[in-house]
């Protein structure tokens, strides 16, 4: 038994659509141990939502800056108007154009339909965009979660996903000209990979700022 792999492949055309039975069979009295390992990948070009008992549903807003200015008390207790940051949002649908430049904000509402522990949520940023951010760290949200950033997506650790509805931030940057196709963030349990679900996909096209 230890001289082959063992191992009984059906890939591309040989595995067909429908029903398919498989039967294994041994002699003697020994027992059998046997596992099954099935990989699949979609080619339609829009990958949709899925997702049961979590979702995660992603949306990108275009953020313009705005003048916004909020009253302060000054040290002799005088009241002072000061500058703060402010931004107007504008959601980016799917196939929308932003310019080399514009900051976006991603956000992530997480989804549950009971308390969980131990959860990860991942966005695949799209090529071309560049985190704002460029040091991992708790972000200091009602769920204390910890962002850890990477080349290719951005990562929130969470010890606690509580039921209802919950929402997370990052900021991106567009930088380099072209289309980009953002695959679907994902959300899944660390301890239970069956507890899973995942956003729509988004295109995003990006100008050169004039």
């Amino acid at each position: 038994m230890f001289d082959g792999d063992n191992r009984f492949v059906l890939s591309g055309e040989a595995l067909t659509g429908g029903k398919h039975t498989l039967e294994l069979r041994k002699t003697g009295d020994a027992p059998l141990y046997s596992s099954v390992w099935v990989t699949a990948f979609t080619m339609e070009e829009h990958i949709p939502a899925a997702g049961l008992e979590v979702k995660v549903a992603r949306h990108y807003w275009k953020l313009t800056p705005k003048e916004k200015k909020v009253n302060v008390a000054s040290s002799t207790g005088n009241p002072l108007q000061q500058r703060v940051e402010a931004y107007d949002r504008t959601e980016i649908k799917d196939g929308d154009t932003v310019r080399s430049g514009d900051m976006i904000e991603a956000e992530l509402i997480a989804e549950s339909k009971n308390d969980y522990e131990y959860l990860l949520i991942e966005d695949m940023k799209p090529a071309g965009f560049e985190t704002v951010n460029v040091r991992s760290g708790y972000v200091g949200d009602t769920l204390n979660s910890y962002l850890e950033l990477h080349d290719e997506r951005a990562s929130f650790f969470l010890r606690e996903l509580p039921l209802g509805k919950h929402s997370l931030t990052y900021r991106l940057r567009a930088e380099v000209p072209g289309s980009f196709h953002a695959l679907p963030a994902k959300v899944s349990a660390m301890y239970s990979p069956e507890l899973r679900g995942n956003s729509d996909e988004l295109l995003v096209k990006v100008e050169e700022k004039k």
